[in-house]
């Protein structure tokens, strides 16, 4: 089965924790909105990446069946906590640890309890799949690991769907310029921390827009040199690995989160 759908998501909380606030309301209004449309391609699998949930040694993969419980984010704990309500497709989850590990890319699956879920993937399930009802197979953020090998492991995740004729929808969580203000500020006066900051997201969310992998990669470089990128943008190779390419993308949302630059994109595929 092919890759039904695919979203670029926020990975800070805040929009979701405080959607009262007017400068964050737009992305909680999109992320909504792109929930529709995931649910609308009828999905039976979200392969997750979220640069949020770090791994230095071997790629992680998420197993848990269930995870639930209560989180506290480390940076944004003033603004609320975050129910968990994650599930776990097993079997495809190990599928790609064996599929990961047979490409040269050393794998393991996850699965105790009370595994510390990131805030990203917590926030993009609650958004995208509310009361966690369709199965997911979440992976780490390993921060040894360059755009190709992350695009490498998205092509994993995809493929091994296929061979178990799921239809996937491709996840990526994470944000667009990260650099954040570093001092209180009003939060109904957020705004991108700066003019080049704000100018470079909106490039690269037009880049998205105009369609084509190959062209999006291209502006990535200029993306670099202008802003200070989310994890060098690894969550788009996820994405890119796990739809090949893509027809066009259609922009839901775009807004600051602390200063720093979020959007909610939904890629029409080829």
């Amino acid at each position: 089965m092919p890759v039904v759908s695919a979203f670029l998501m926020p990975g800070n909380p805040l929009p979701f924790l405080r959607q009262d606030n007017p400068p964050w309301a737009p992305l909680a209004t999109a992320a909504k909105a792109a929930g529709e449309a995931l649910r609308a391609s009828r999905p039976d699998v979200l392969l997750i990446y979220s640069t949020q949930w770090f791994a230095v040694l071997d790629e992680l993969w998420q197993a848990r069946p269930h995870s639930t419980g209560v989180h506290v984010d480390e940076n944004w704990y003033d603004y609320g906590d975050l129910q968990m309500d994650l599930r776990a497709d097993v079997s495809l989850a190990q599928a790609c640890v064996a599929g990961a590990n047979a490409a040269g890319h050393r794998s393991k699956a996850v699965d105790y309890e009370g595994f510390p879920i990131d805030s990203g993937t917590i926030v993009a399930n609650a958004f995208l799949n509310p009361g966690g009802t369709i199965p997911t197979v979440v992976a780490a953020n390993n921060l040894y690991h360059d755009f190709a090998t992350t695009e490498a492991l998205g092509r994993v995740a995809a493929e091994q769907a296929d061979l178990q004729g799921k239809r996937a929808a491709v996840i990526a969580v994470g944000g667009l310029s990260a650099g954040y203000f570093d001092k209180d500020i009003d939060i109904a006066e957020d705004r991108i921390v700066d003019e080049q900051s704000d100018a470079a997201n909106r490039a690269l969310l037009a880049a998205m827009e105009q369609g084509r992998a190959d062209r999006l990669r291209a502006g990535l470089d200029d993306f670099a040199a202008a802003a200070k990128t989310d994890m060098g943008m690894k969550h788009l190779a996820w994405l890119l690995g796990g739809v090949g390419d893509f027809k066009n993308a259609h922009v839901h949302g775009y807004g600051p989160t602390y200063g720093a630059g979020a959007a909610v994109v939904e890629f029409k595929l080829a």
